[in-house]
């Protein structure tokens, strides 16, 4: 089963986001969980996971995933922000876990001059002492490919395997794949060629079987460019062939696909068209 959804906001409420992807004929959902752009925490009322658990029974929706905030960065030298990052995630993984949402997706880190080896080594010595102090946490938390904008770490495959290697309870760490950051980072998908060599080498340093959520955005700066900019389905750099490759790689099936595209005002609805081009790529 195709399992395809989007970002939704959860203005009004968390579950208001279920209700959104159910009129989008979605079978998937990515939200945050608080606001993404502040260190500010949500405490959850009983109200507010009731009203969640309500709404995934309503709408069906089981395959849903949550976002950390922006601002965290457990490769950060600085120790005030290296330690706000720790509680943040640590707070992100209660919460989702409180609400039943399987996956947390998180970007690995920036190692702001600390050196790539270092950085890489910090975020896996971090998310070791958070799994120590949540042991009864059901979320399991996801690492995201990155377009190595800046000193974003996690923009080689073997990134994402050397913090994984370094995690003490493997189990529970798992991956996301974003197609506009491995674009950006390097990694083709425009030919059926450059496809199956992308996923080849993910399988083969990092592993198909750990690959939980992708990420569906097409990229606005070309290949190997390292900028971070989604770009619309079939409208950037890596064009719309990729994307029926993904859609109809029976690998993926089962596996949460979710759109990050633009949200652009005006009288295009650009979830729904690019939702409706991916949905059309699928060959019954």
């Amino acid at each position: 089963m195709i399992l395809l959804g989007a970002h939704f906001s959860i203005a009004g409420g968390l579950h208001k986001a279920l209700f959104t992807a159910h009129d989008y004929g979605c079978t998937a959902l990515q939200i945050f969980t608080k606001n993404a752009s502040t260190w500010k925490e949500r405490t959850l009322t009983d109200q507010n996971i009731e009203q969640f658990n309500a709404a995934r029974e309503q709408t069906g929706i089981r395959s849903i995933c949550s976002h950390t905030a922006y601002l965290i960065n457990l490769a950060s030298p600085e120790s005030r922000k290296y330690q706000r990052s720790m509680k943040a995630l640590k707070d992100e993984l209660i919460r989702s876990s409180l609400l039943r949402i399987p996956y947390v997706i998180m970007h690995p880190g920036s190692h702001m001059g600390m050196g790539e080896e270092k950085g890489l080594r910090q975020i896996a010595q971090g998310i070791n002492q958070i799994f120590d102090r949540t042991p009864h946490i059901t979320s399991r938390l996801l690492l995201e490919t990155t377009a190595g904008q800046g000193s974003n770490l996690g923009y080689t495959f073997e990134h994402l395997a050397a913090i994984s290697d370094m995690v003490e309870a493997r189990e529970r760490i798992g991956f996301c794949l974003d197609t506009c950051h491995v674009f950006a980072a390097g990694y083709d998908l425009r030919t059926k060629t450059a496809y199956q060599e992308t996923m080849a080498a993910f399988d083969r340093v990092v592993g198909l079987e750990r690959l939980c959520v992708i990420h569906l955005n097409d990229a606005k700066k070309g290949l190997g460019s390292r900028v971070d900019r989604h770009e619309h389905i079939g409208e950037g750099a890596i064009g719309i062939d990729a994307f029926r490759f993904i859609m109809n790689d029976p690998r993926f099936n089962g596996l949460p696909m979710i759109l990050e595209t633009p949200k652009e005002k005006g009288p295009v609805d650009y979830d729904r068209l690019n939702l409706e081009r991916l949905r059309d790529l699928i060959v019954d």
